[in-house]
């Protein structure tokens, strides 16, 4: 009866400690999903907020002139604060659509957020020229420059002045703007047409081709 009472008292002892085992196994395995693991998130607006912030970071480092159009995905890493991988689709100056992925890790108790990546990784459908609206202030300013220029080359007295844009197509190559440009000039008594390429760089200045 002894011998019977010690191996149930045994065969309980190794239970506890059994079970203290898988317990503690999958607590670990919990935390280790937990740190450093990803979580699914759908769009909402601390996301949409992140993802602004991303294109708004990259445009400033980059002097670049991107738009976010839509978030196609988001996940969440738990490190040291969070890690959001964010997938975004993107709108260049010439309204061409690229997809892009970003990474900003943010930590909310003091009020720490950095964007630590952000690269294109596929491009949209839309790729070449594209005709742009002729009071679009980006190819106003191309076609303002591009007088000067003009102006600069011409060994006329008289200055020519800008009195239509007939049209305008524009293009993005990485970090330039490109345009072609139709534009309806007067000087003197004069009308011409001038057809014109000019090109904006990330620093912002105009180069006539």
């Amino acid at each position: 009866m002894k011998m019977n009472s010690l191996r149930l008292g045994l065969i309980i002892v190794f239970c506890a400690f059994w079970e203290l085992g898988v317990c503690r196994e999958r607590e670990d395995n919990l935390i280790r999903m937990k740190l450093g693991g990803f979580r699914d998130l759908r769009n909402s607006p601390e996301i949409l907020s992140l993802a602004r912030f991303a294109v708004q970071q990259h445009n400033q480092r980059q002097n670049a002139f991107l738009e976010l159009a839509r978030v196609l995905k988001a996940k969440e890493q738990v490190v040291s604060g969070k890690i959001y991988h964010l997938t975004l689709e993107i709108l260049d100056a010439g309204g061409q659509k690229s997809v892009y992925e970003a990474k900003v890790w943010v930590k909310p108790w003091i009020n720490f957020k950095q964007l630590q990546e952000f690269k294109r990784v596929q491009d949209g459908p839309q790729q070449g020229w594209k005709t742009v609206l002729t009071n679009d202030p980006k190819v106003q300013d191309a076609a303002n420059h591009a007088i000067k220029s003009i102006q600069q080359r011409s060994n006329s007295l008289f200055p020519y002045e800008l009195l239509e844009i007939l049209l305008a197509k524009m293009k993005v190559i990485e970090d330039y703007i490109q345009f072609d440009l139709l534009l309806k000039l007067r000087r003197g008594n004069e009308e011409e047409n001038f057809k014109v390429e000019i090109t904006r760089n990330k620093e912002g200045k105009f180069v006539m081709n």
